[in-house]
C-alpha cells in the first residue's frame, strides 16, 4: 500500500511516526511533500521516507492520499493535484471545517474521501480521531482508514452531522485542559509547591481522572460527588467553581468553536 502525505506538519508527523511505530507500512512506501526544503529534508531524515516539495508527484503515487494542509490552503492545493489523482485513490483529510459536499464539489469529480478529525494527543499516541465517510468508500477502504488513523489513538465513526460538534469538544479542549493544569500549577506555586511538582500534580490528577471516567464508565458527576465528602475541602472548591460559571464559561466556548468551524 503506497501512502502519500501532502503537508508535513505536527499531525502529518505523529500519523507518520504511528504506522511505522505500529508496522501498518513500511517507511519506503511513504512519500511526503511540503512547502520549504527545511521539512522535507527534517522528515526524510528523521523517518526515511521519500520527501519532495513536489505535491503532484505525491498524489501520483499514493494509493491513498492523506491531506493534511491547513483548511485556508486545501483549495489551493486541490486545484494542484486534482488532475493527478486516480480514481481508486483513497483521499483522507484531517482539516477541520470543510464537509464532504466541499470536497466533492472543490475536486469536481467523484472521489472516495474519507474525512477525519484528530486531536493534539494524538502526538504521543493517546488521540482521539473522529471519522465520516462519502458514499463512494467501501466498507473495507472505511476499515482501511480506521487502521491508519488508530495509529493515533482510538478512533470512531460518526455521522458528517456530528463531526463540528466533536472536532469542538475532542478537538479543541485540549486547550482548555492545558489551561485548566496550568491554573491548578499556578495555585500550587502559590501554595507553596515548586513548579515542576505542581505541573506534575495537577497533569497527573487529570490523566488519572480522565482514566477513572472511561475504565468504570460512571458519569462524571458521580464520580465527582465521590470527592465531595460532606462539610470538606472539595465541595467548597466545587462551590468556587460554580460562584464563578465555570461550566457555562466551558459550554460557551464550546459552543464559540462549533459556530468558528462551520464558517472555516
Amino acid at each position: 500500500m503506497k501512502i502519500g502525505v501532502i503537508g508535513l506538519g505536527n499531525m502529518a508527523d505523529a500519523v507518520i511516526g504511528g504506522m511505522l511505530r505500529q508496522e501498518i507500512v513500511n517507511r519506503e512506501d511513504i512519500i511526503g511533500s511540503a512547502a520549504t526544503r527545511q521539512t522535507v529534508e527534517r522528515m526524510a531524515q528523521r523517518y526515511g521516507i521519500r520527501a519532495t516539495t513536489d505535491n503532484k508527484a505525491v498524489a501520483e503515487a499514493a494509493e491513498v492520499l492523506i491531506l493534511a494542509v491547513k483548511p485556508q490552503f486545501l483549495e489551493t492545493v486541490i486545484t494542484e493535484i486534482r488532475e493527478s489523482i486516480a480514481e481508486k485513490t483513497l483521499l483522507i483529510t484531517i482539516a477541520a471545517g470543510k464537509t464532504i459536499d466541499w470536497y466533492e464539489s472543490a475536486f469536481g469529480r467523484a472521489i472516495r474521501l474519507v474525512r477525519c478529525m484528530p486531536n493534539t494527543p494524538a502526538l504521543v499516541g493517546a488521540g482521539f480521531t473522529a471519522v465520516c465517510v462519502n458514499e463512494n468508500v467501501t466498507k473495507e477502504e472505511q476499515a482501511c482508514a480506521l487502521r491508519l488513523m488508530g495509529s493515533l489513538g482510538e478512533t470512531c465513526v460518526i455521522p458528517e452531522s456530528r463531526m463540528d460538534a466533536f472536532a469542538a469538544v475532542a478537538g479543541c479542549s485540549p486547550a482548555y485542559v492545558f489551561m485548566f493544569i496550568e491554573a491548578m500549577a499556578d495555585a500550587g506555586v502559590a501554595a507553596g509547591m515548586p513548579r515542576a511538582q505542581a505541573c506534575e500534580a495537577a497533569a497527573r490528577a487529570v490523566m488519572g481522572s480522565a482514566k477513572l471516567l472511561l475504565e468504570t464508565g460512571r458519569h462524571p458527576g458521580e464520580l465527582k460527588d465521590m470527592v465531595c465528602s460532606p462539610g470538606g475541602t472539595t465541595i467548597q472548591g466545587v462551590k468556587a467553581l460554580e460562584e464563578h460559571g465555570m461550566r457555562g464559561a466551558v459550554m460557551d466556548a464550546i459552543a464559540a468553536c462549533v459556530e468558528k468551524a462551520k464558517k472555516l
